[in-house]
């Protein structure tokens, strides 16, 4: 048909054209052959099967010759024969392919080389198109492709090898996933299998009490190592971004109040002297981390009281490894919770301020002239309102201690009077000049530890019972008190019969066989250690303070509405409470504020209450 044409092109360019009703040469060859090839189906069937195999046979990794396939397929979209006589075939052929290879290479591959077993495909049918296919095949070719080797086997990927590529941070092989699950629109499905990993990793921490010391730093571990998948592998997708958020807000509060003490503990340790390692800016650092899983804690008000107990007792025994550092954690939970979430933790840091004001007074003050110049007083002065409550503590002072504190008292009432001083002996830290056959020594000791060693100068060979009545301080702080000096690292006194428990039998003797290679020694103050007491008294203040706020505002609402069904004042609390609650928990004080008459019941409507001005 070339040669035809050429030989009369000059027929076609004059005479053809100048006559409407008449076709080219090569338009009526086309159709001339159109019509014969379309009277021979058998014809056109072995052409497309041979079509179709060679194709196949390229598939399986088979060289073929692709300009004859090009020819082939470029001579019947010419003839207008494509799609009928091939493109449909060709398209039932290769779903069948690809549905019979995808579910073969899911069983027998592992997820990331699966993946790049279906990035390679779609690449090789890309280049399908453009050396053979006609370009109006590329759409239909590709979406059958995807969805037979992808987009059907989604679930299966994810739950094959989803958990382990997150566990492995493969952070190249999850892009992979992530670019390929956009193609097929997936993306729904891969974040909820990011929600669940994310939600069945983070409940066997929280939920876990054996993991509780390692709790807060595993948690950090899991939310950097998922920020950094998200960042390199998800495109930094903002839905990711909040599943990631729902996710950890779901968790974290399981064991409700725990993780907030675990947090409030973690940055204790993080705050406090004697971290070592640590530079400013890698506290600031941990301090940013932290405050992340702050953000997803319900119970705010049970981290402040753990926060507030830790930071009492950096501040007054002058543990806290950077006053810069303590007052960048205040500004940053003022910014999250605002001003009144914080009064209290600076006007901690303003009691400090001050009494070093006042310590200055004293001692140019004429009451100063009183106290012995071998002993160096130094008082806090805390407001009550702005520190943990502190039980009073009756404990027998030994008479040097006794005498320092009445005259500070008698310069400080002649400074502000009619205030009142409370002394709480359990905060107190002392340092003790003691004299060993080996030499001298100076003892950082807390004040229980002072009273007991002080009692050492008038006798040696002291019992149980004796120092029982001479401290007067409570049973089991007596004894883990003794078993610091006597059975801890540093042992200044010696316990008969030996032991590592105190028994109402033993005596305690000064050892004069002490040696210590240092001059300054620290001996463990009993109040850094945390106890469950003391946590179990934390946890109950939390409580009764929820209680006067849920009270506060069930009053708040009915006054404002006078009247209110039990389900709408059950909604409003629960908007206004910022804290974990359970409805047992609001039935209870609805009842008590019913009880003192805050509240009545509607007679024709139970489940209605009414407020009583």
């Amino acid at each position: 048909m070339l040669t035809l044409r050429s030989i009369f092109l000059f027929l076609d360019r004059t005479y053809v054209m100048q006559t409407a009703t008449k076709k080219s040469l090569w338009e009526m060859g086309l159709a001339s052959f159109r019509n014969n090839l379309s009277s021979r189906p058998d014809v056109t069937a072995k052409l497309r099967a041979g079509l179709l195999t060679l194709i196949e046979q390229e598939r399986n990794g088979d060289q073929v010759e692709r300009s004859l396939l090009s020819e082939l397929l470029r001579m019947l979209y010419d003839l207008g024969m494509y799609q009928q006589h091939f493109e449909e075939a060709f398209l039932e052929a290769t779903t069948a392919f690809y549905l019979a290879e995808g579910a073969e290479k899911l069983h027998s591959l592992d997820v990331p080389s699966l993946l790049l077993h279906i990035e390679s495909r779609l690449a090789a049918e890309e280049a399908r198109v453009a050396h053979y296919l006609h370009v109006s095949s590329r759409k239909p070719l590709i979406a059958a492709v995807k969805h037979t080797l992808l987009a059907v086997h989604v679930p299966a990927i994810l739950e094959k090898g989803f958990s382990s590529l997150l566990d492995d941070k493969r952070v190249e092989d999850l892009k992979r996933v992530y670019n390929l699950f956009g193609l097929v629109d997936e993306l729904p499905a891969l974040r909820q299998a990011l929600s669940a990993y994310t939600k069945r990793v983070g409940t066997a921490l929280v939920s876990d009490p054996e993991r509780d010391r390692e709790m807060v730093q595993q948690l950090l571990e899991l939310k950097a190592k998922l920020d950094l998948i998200l960042i390199d592998a998800f495109a930094n997708n903002e839905q990711f971004g909040h599943t990631l958020k729902e996710a950890f807000e779901h968790f974290i509060n399981i064991r409700q109040n725990r993780p907030a003490e675990l947090l409030a503990r973690y940055l204790d340790s993080k705050l406090r002297a004697g971290n070592k390692g640590s530079s400013e800016d890698e506290i600031e650092s941990c301090l940013d981390k932290a405050m992340t899983l702050f953000r997803y804690i319900d119970g705010k008000d049970m981290f402040e009281a753990f926060y507030k107990k830790d930071l009492s007792k950096r501040l007054l025994l002058d543990k806290s490894a950077s006053i810069d550092a303590e007052k960048s954690m205040i500004s940053k939970l003022k910014a999250e919770c605002g001003s009144g979430f914080t009064s209290k933790l600076e006007g901690m840091f303003k009691d400090i301020d001050l009494s070093k004001d006042v310590m200055a007074s004293f001692r140019t003050s004429p009451h100063a002239a009183q106290v012995s110049p071998s002993v160096e007083l130094s008082v806090h002065v805390l407001t009550q309102g702005y520190w943990p409550t502190y039980p009073p503590v009756e404990v027998n002072l030994p008479r040097e201690i006794l005498e320092m504190q009445q005259i500070f008292s008698s310069f400080y009432m002649s400074k502000h009077n009619g205030r009142r001083l409370l002394w709480h002996p359990y905060l107190g830290h002392c340092t003790l000049r003691a004299n060993f056959p080996s030499g001298k020594k100076e003892m950082a000791v807390s004040l229980l530890q002072t009273i007991v060693l002080l009692l050492f100068n008038e006798g040696d060979g002291l019992s149980y019972t004796h120092l029982l009545q001479a401290t007067g301080i409570e049973d089991r702080e007596l004894k883990v008190t003794l078993q610091s000096l006597a059975c801890g690292k540093v042992r200044v006194l010696r316990k008969e019969p030996k032991g590592r428990d105190v028994n109402d039998t033993d005596a305690f003797f000064f050892d004069t066989t002490f040696k210590h290679s240092l001059f300054r020694i620290k001996i463990n103050s009993i109040q850094m250690r945390e106890t469950e007491t003391e946590n179990e008294q934390t946890s109950e203040r939390v409580f009764q303070d929820r209680q006067y706020q849920i009270d506060a505002a069930i009053v708040r609402v009915m006054k404002a509405r006078k009247t209110l069904a039990h389900s709408i004042l059950m909604s409003e609390l629960f908007q206004q409470l910022k804290f974990p609650l359970k409805p047992a928990d609001l039935k209870k004080r609805i009842e008590s504020l019913i009880d003192r008459e805050y509240l009545e019941r509607d007679p024709k409507s139970p489940s209605t209450y009414r407020y009583l001005a």
